[in-house]
C-alpha cells in the first residue's frame, strides 16, 4: 500500500508525527495523510493523497504545509514512486473546532 510507503518516508523527513488518522490525543503539530482516490492506467497505479498539516496557529500550519510539500516532492527518489504532482494546497482550518490546518493534495504515480 502506498500509504505505508508515504508515512514511513515522511517520518524520516519531518520533525512532527505522521499519522493515517487523527490521533486521540494530538500533539500541537502533526500531519495526517488520507488516500482520497486512485486509478490505474497502463499498469501504472495513481493515488490521490491529501496531506493535512495541523499546528497551533494558521501561520505554523502554513509553514508545516510547505515542509510537507517539499518532503512529498522528494519521494520521487523512492523506487516505488514514478511521479509526484501537486494538485492543490490551501487553508483548511476547521473554524468550528478552531483547529488550524492546511491541506495539500498530490497525485502520486506508483508501482
Amino acid at each position: 500500500m502506498i500509504e505505508i510507503t508515504i508515512i514511513n518516508f515522511l517520518k524520516t523527513q519531518l520533525s512532527v508525527p505522521v499519522h493515517s488518522q487523527k490521533p486521540s490525543s494530538p500533539p500541537n503539530r502533526y500531519v495526517v495523510i488520507d488516500k482520497i482516490g486512485s486509478s490505474k492506467e497502463n499498469h501504472l497505479l495513481s493515488s490521490t493523497i491529501a496531506f493535512q498539516s495541523y499546528a497551533e496557529s494558521k501561520y505554523e500550519a502554513a509553514l508545516l504545509n510547505e515542509q510537507v510539500k517539499e518532503a512529498v516532492e522528494n519521494m520521487i527518489i523512492l523506487d516505488d514512486v514514478a511521479g509526484v504532482y501537486l494538485k492543490s494546497d490551501y487553508n483548511f482550518t476547521d473554524t468550528t473546532k478552531k483547529e488550524y490546518r492546511y491541506q495539500a493534495v498530490f497525485e502520486i504515480n506508483h508501482y
